[in-house]
C-alpha cells in the first residue's frame, strides 16, 4: 500500500510539473517578444490576435486545472479520502475535455498561426515599400532585429531597395527561412523553421 501510494503521489507531481510547464510557456507566449511584437502590430481584422490571446487564455486553463488535479490527487491519497480522488478526477476530465479541441484545431488549421503571421509581415512590409517615410518603418524594423531576418528574397527582384533601407551594413543577403509558430497539444506556440512560399511575392525572410 506505502509503494502504491508513493507512486501515486509522484505521478501527482509529474502532473504538478506538467501543468507549471505549460502555465511558462502560456506566459512566454503572452508577453515573449517574438510573439507580442506582432500581436502588437497585427490590425484589429487579423486573425493572429484572437489566436495569441485564445492561446494564452486556454493554456492558463490548463496548467491550473493540471496544478488543481495533482494537488487535490496528493492530498486525496495521503488522507484516502474519497470526495477529493473523485474531484481530482473531475479536474483531470476538465483537463483533457479542454486537450481535445486544442488538438483538432491543431490538426484541421495546421499553418493558420504561421499564416496570419506572414500576413501581418507582408502588411508592414509593402506598407513601408511603397512609402519608405511609414510610420510602420520602426516596426518592420523590430521584426527584423527580433527575428534576426532581413527583409524578403523574390524572384520577382523588387524588395532591393527596401532591404537596402531596411538591412544593417554587411548584412549577409542570403535567402533563409521564416520564423512560423505553431500550436502544440501541450505547450500551443513554438518556433520552427519552415519554407512557406505561398504567400504575397513568394518570397522567404532573408537570414542574417
Amino acid at each position: 500500500m506505502r509503494i502504491t501510494k508513493c507512486q501515486l503521489v509522484a505521478a501527482s507531481l509529474c502532473v504538478m510539473l506538467l501543468g507549471l510547464s505549460i502555465a511558462t510557456l502560456s506566459t512566454v507566449t503572452r508577453y515573449g517578444l517574438h510573439f507580442s511584437i506582432i500581436s502588437n502590430i497585427a490590425p484589429e481584422s487579423s486573425s493572429y490576435r484572437d489566436i495569441h490571446h485564445a492561446a494564452f487564455y486556454v493554456g492558463v486553463f490548463l496548467s491550473m486545472t493540471l496544478i488543481l488535479a495533482a494537488l487535490l490527487s496528493a492530498v486525496a491519497t495521503v488522507r484516502e479520502s474519497r470526495c477529493l480522488t473523485a474531484t481530482a478526477f473531475f479536474c483531470f476530465a476538465l483537463a483533457f475535455c479542454g486537450m481535445i479541441p486544442a488538438l483538432c484545431w491543431r490538426y484541421m488549421h495546421s499553418t493558420e498561426v504561421e499564416d496570419s503571421m506572414l500576413d501581418v509581415y507582408d502588411l508592414v512590409y509593402e506598407e513601408v515599400r511603397r512609402n519608405g517615410s511609414s510610420s510602420k518603418r520602426h516596426e518592420l524594423t523590430l521584426i527584423h532585429e527580433i527575428f534576426l531576418c532581413c527583409g524578403k528574397h523574390s524572384p520577382l527582384g523588387d524588395t532591393a531597395a527596401v532591404e537596402h533601407k531596411m538591412c544593417h551594413p554587411g548584412t549577409e543577403q542570403t535567402a533563409g527561412r521564416v520564423y512560423g509558430m505553431v500550436l502544440t497539444s501541450f505547450n500551443w506556440f513554438s518556433i520552427h523553421f519552415s519554407d512557406n512560399l505561398d504567400r504575397k511575392g513568394k518570397y522567404t525572410l532573408q537570414g542574417r
